[in-house]
């Protein structure tokens, strides 16, 4: 199994997140996932931790692209990408209406629409190729010249038809958040398998993982701290297809054989990468790693 884990970008200072990296690489997990969220860059962050986790896949997710011009994020993606030695995936999305309009003030009109655009300039630049691109409400023109450098991996974090349809056809696969293995095999996997129409798109579910005896408390927190995702539209419609009232009741905790047994079911759906949140008290996020170690094989 492909195990990742995601390490807090927001954590107490840089050094602590170069830690943790090299731990989960020493651990065994098969790739270190960073968050763009209010502090420090994922990118320029995975450029610094990169050379302390030897071996193993660094990514994020996901990085906005409406703040970001193709051009511009292509020459960050493959200046870390020279840093850490052809290991990045880029994983990007368009955030979400809120954040968009409320904090950057563009406009959110037609997401689905603005991605394909965005792919269209970016993919091509991660190549090393020249662009002379013009879109609807994008243009790129251009190259970024950096030799030898391999282009990166590109996941998209979509979950709605119009999104996974764009990554199969332009991208290496999605990352999906609050999916269960009836979201994943119902909607997601057959999405973009269709659209890609070649090979097998990388499906990455991302979610929390707990090894405890205390579930009802795990799900709890996760209610209280992510209880308004489930507001959220494109959370929203992925908790429906899920079956799931919430972000709670998306989450994997129980003991070792339950937590085994729910990490199997997401694969068995189709997922490809499992990137593992962790939760708890530390004992539990030890007993958890141990057993995602295991599993990771």
């Amino acid at each position: 199994m492909r195990i990742g884990l995601l390490v807090d970008e927001m954590g107490p200072s840089l050094d602590t997140v170069v830690d943790q990296a090299r731990a989960a690489a020493t651990a065994g997990f098969s790739g270190v996932w960073l968050g763009q969220r209010t502090g420090r860059d994922a990118l320029t962050a995975l450029a610094v931790t990169g050379r302390q986790a030897p071996g193993i896949e660094l990514g994020t997710t996901a990085v906005p692209t409406y703040p970001r011009h193709p051009l511009t994020l292509a020459a960050q993606a493959l200046t870390v990408q020279e840093a850490v030695g052809n290991r990045l995936t880029l994983g990007l999305g368009v955030s979400h209406r809120h954040i968009v309009e409320g904090q950057y003030g563009y406009s959110f009109d037609r997401p689905a629409r603005h991605l394909r655009e965005y792919l269209s300039a970016l993919v091509p630049l991660l190549r090393g190729e020249s662009v002379s691109y013009q879109g609807e409400t994008l243009k790129a023109v251009g190259a970024v010249d950096i030799p030898a450098t391999a282009p990166p991996s590109v996941l998209v974090a979509a979950l709605g038809p119009a999104m996974l349809r764009v990554a199969g056809e332009l991208a290496d696969g999605t990352i999906t958040l609050w999916a269960t293995p009836a979201g994943l095999t119902d909607h997601v996997v057959p999405t973009i398998t269709r659209a890609a129409g070649r090979g097998e798109p990388r499906v990455v579910a991302s979610t929390f993982v707990c090894v405890t005896s205390d579930e009802d408390d795990r799900r709890a927190w996760v209610a209280e701290h992510f209880g308004m995702a489930g507001q959220i539209p494109s959370y929203r419609t992925m908790l429906d297809r899920s079956h799931a009232a919430g972000p709670q009741d998306t989450v994997i905790v129980g003991d070792e054989t339950g937590v085994e047994r729910q990490i199997r079911q997401l694969f068995d759906a189709g997922a490809t990468d499992l990137i593992a949140m962790l939760l708890g008290p530390e004992d539990e996020q030890a007993r958890t790693t141990e057993l995602l170690t295991d599993l990771a094989g």
